[in-house]
């Protein structure tokens, strides 16, 4: 775990920083948002952010969505402040770290970001899933590119993951960029870097995601969103091996392995033109394609059992178990979001369920299941429900009802106003 500390913390800057040492963070410190930006633009890789309350916590966010980083920032401050968590929240951080620091929170905090887009490998025993991880194992020692495909939320992004720690530069720091979540005209930037002046809005010279991934292995996540004209550039940076950073004159050679993930199917992209057929054919040495949860329903007990072991850590409460009315309710449905949405429905699970038993009215689906012979409902109808029952069980307590849903504060508010307008109309 990477972690950086923006600020003081109201002097808890150097308790926080030596628990976080010792659960097995190394951890930077920038004394403002303006320095803590500065780093992450010359190439320094973090993977959590802790930033001190009385810093300008919207103004850092919007800075490091203007820069396109994606990295999860927890707000801090002395003792539990609601009102401040919750402006903290609405402006983008993901939780608020009550100070003095308490180390099991802060282990928490680390095992949620390390754990949020991992499964465990052992659970899974359906045949599909095996052979997924068999050619993981063979692929792992070797330098292949690899592209791997599936539906959203199969676990692309993990097994891309797995495939780097098997291999012989896991020791390196693993980089990854989201090709579908950048702008088409900061994406070449994003990849290739730039020089200080290189265009408008270049204030400081940024390394590259192929630079930053120099020695290890760089993730190019949903790859076929990438617009055919960069797709051109890219070919010729992974052919050539090497990079030069938008207004730059310097060649910088390059030593990377490629994994890329799509969620489409590349070779009727490839038809259509939409992707070109010599960046698909170099990018499809090893092709890896993910089943989707339905598919291998096998897999859901040990999976359901995983997620509500990691949750029911995380929020310390006992372990729950599922009951039978649970199961048949989870073993129905077609898991249209895959194992992401199986994780998100077990976290709610966790925090609504009252009793020893996760019962199936803990279970918040976002449509019927599949075998259901209720009339039809539009979407709108059952997320209202499901909304409508959190509130309930948090207690009007908006701040706790956004964490159980796995929403911003920002965006329940709005849903709720939506859901008054309906009920009043």
């Amino acid at each position: 775990m990477r972690l950086l500390i923006i600020g003081n913390l109201d002097g808890q800057l150097i308790p926080a920083s030596k628990i976080a040492q010792k659960n097995g963070a190394k951890v930077n410190h920038s004394p403002d948002n303006d320095s803590a930006i500065t780093t992450l633009c010359n190439g320094k890789v973090v993977d959590l952010i802790f930033i001190d309350i009385e810093q300008d916590i919207k103004a850092f966010i919007d800075a490091l969505h203007a820069q396109k980083f994606s990295i999860p920032v927890i707000a801090c401050g002395v003792k539990h402040d609601p009102k401040r968590a919750v402006e903290a929240i609405e402006h983008g951080a993901k939780d608020y770290l009550p100070l003095p620091p308490q180390e099991d929170l802060i282990a928490a905090i680390f095992e949620s970001i390390a754990s949020s887009d991992s499964v465990s490998m052992s659970a899974g025993k359906s045949k599909k899933f095996e052979e997924v991880c068999n050619i993981i194992e063979k692929v792992a020692p070797s330098e292949a590119t690899v592209l791997i495909t599936g539906e959203s939320g199969t676990g692309k992004e993990v097994v891309a993951k797995m495939i780097h720690n098997k291999s012989k530069r896991a020791k390196h720091e693993f980089i990854s960029v989201n090709c579908a979540a950048i702008p088409e005209n900061l994406l070449e930037s994003e990849l290739f870097g730039h020089e200080k002046g290189a265009f408008t809005g270049a204030l400081e010279r940024r390394i590259g995601k192929f630079e930053a991934a120099n020695g290890s292995t760089l993730l190019l996540d949903e790859i076929s969103e990438m617009d055919p004209k960069l797709q051109a550039k890219l070919l010729r940076v992974i052919q050539e091996r090497e990079v030069t950073r938008l207004g730059g004159n310097n060649t910088i050679k390059l030593d990377v392995r490629i994994i890329a993930t799509s969620n489409r199917d590349m070779m009727a992209y490839v038809k259509e033109g939409k992707f070109r057929e010599d960046l698909f054919y170099r990018l499809n040495v090893i092709a890896i394609s993910l089943p989707p949860l339905r598919e291998r329903l096998e897999d859901l007990n040990e999976l359901s059992k995983f997620f509500i072991n990691k949750y029911s850590k995380l929020n310390g409460v006992d372990e729950k178990v599922l009951s039978e009315g649970a199961k048949s309710k989870l073993l129905c449905y077609g898991w249209p979001g895959n194992i992401r949405e199986l994780e998100n429905t077990m976290h709610r699970a966790v925090l609504l369920s009252s009793k020893e038993h996760i019962e199936d009215d803990d279970i918040m689906l976002l449509s019927e299941p599949a075998n259901s012979n209720q009339e039809m409902r539009t979407l709108e109808e059952i997320e209202g429900d499901a909304i409508s029952t959190t509130m309930h069980h948090a207690q009007g307590d908006e701040l706790k009802a956004a964490m159980i849903l796995g929403i911003s504060v920002r965006s329940l508010k709005d849903k709720l106003k939506k859901l008054k307008k309906i009920g009043n109309s």
